[in-house]
């Protein structure tokens, strides 16, 4: 289902990333007609037409409402001054998975003032929690230095080179592709969390989860919301288990505060387990059947909700964690 954009706004202080209007495109043509920001970009021919402005303008639009791909304007948080675009395109791969590839440019008097890298920061934190999409890509010229910085900054690794036609340029100029999944950015952001934990030993982490099954036996996701590590997964609702606390209380009082609902420890029937050793920590999680609850699951945590039959479950992309219960929720539902 396409994310709705039609209102959405990120603040990236000193910048606001918008959607886009037609009445941005004077001042998008005036800065992007330029050979040293259009010569880094492989689909603009030099000049550049105004026309053409307005027509990729309305059929971005287009393909936003339709969830192809999302662009917005880049502007200045304190005078809403337009200085450059940013946007991310879906593509579905030959082996049918949907890949995100991001863009940007900056016009040239904005030039050095971590516009790009702001935006393209919060961009792919963005794309990887909301859209359903395996990872995100990028291409660069090789030429294109602050780019490749930009990306490599960002937690983007290079995955292969290659040649593409720059229009601008008339030729065709080397390029380095590069990738980021949700697992990099979880990485990139926390390096030296990652570092203290290299001289400590390895932790068990506890944590229950619960597969609620509604009256017509579908089971309900949680997709894990921006801000949290493995953003933009799919998961069954539940989370760590406190000291001293038995798994059902643990349960019990993660249902409550993220979804709303009481469940009694009468209602929960113990399924089965999985282990799976991340990283930086082992964990170990076991699983409860509900089918009775008190309240309507709601989501208070920015998550989003699914109520998914059982053998649409693998259409929804999981941490590891919780790839094993999925057979088994089959076998019984």
């Amino acid at each position: 289902m396409p994310e709705d954009t039609h209102s959405l706004t990120f603040e990236v202080p000193p910048y606001r990333l918008r959607p886009l209007s037609l009445n941005d495109a004077d001042v998008m043509h005036r800065l992007i007609n330029d050979w040293e920001v259009v010569r880094m970009l492989s689909r603009l021919s030099f000049p550049y037409p105004k026309e053409l402005a307005d027509k990729w303008i309305t059929a971005a639009q287009e393909e936003q409402a339709s969830g192809r791909s999302y662009h917005f304007a880049i502007t200045q948080a304190h005078d809403g001054t337009f200085i450059g675009c940013i946007g991310v395109q879906i593509k579905t791969e030959s082996h049918g998975t949907r890949v995100g590839y991001l863009g940007y440019w900056i016009g040239r008097p904005y030039w050095g003032h971590r516009a790009a890298r702001l935006s393209a920061e919060r961009i792919t934190r963005w794309a990887l929690a909301h859209l359903d999409i395996t990872c995100l890509r990028a291409r660069a010229a090789q030429d294109n230095t602050v780019s490749l910085h930009i990306l490599e900054r960002i937690g983007f690794h290079p995955i292969g080179t290659g040649s593409q036609v720059f229009l601008a340029r008339k030729a065709e100029i080397p390029v380095i592709t590069f990738e980021i999944t949700r697992a990099d950015l979880d990485l990139s952001q926390n390096i030296s969390r990652n570092t203290q934990l290299k001289t400590q030993s390895r932790q068990l982490i506890l944590v229950v989860a619960a597969a609620l099954i509604d009256r017509h036996n579908r089971v309900l996701l949680a997709r894990r919301p921006e801000g949290k590590t493995m953003a933009g997964l799919w998961e069954f609702p539940g989370g760590k288990i406190e000291p001293r606390e038995t798994p059902e209380r643990a349960l019990a009082r993660e249902l409550l505060e993220e979804l709303s609902i009481d469940i009694s420890h009468a209602c929960l029937a113990p399924f089965t387990f999985t282990s799976y050793p991340y990283p930086d920590f082992d964990l170990l999680m076991p699983l409860y059947l509900c089918r009775y609850w008190n309240g309507t699951p709601t989501p208070r945590e920015g998550q989003k909700l699914a109520w998914v039959e059982a053998h649409s479950l693998r259409d929804y992309a999981m941490p590891e964690a919780d790839l094993p219960f999925i057979p088994l929720l089959q076998a019984i539902l």
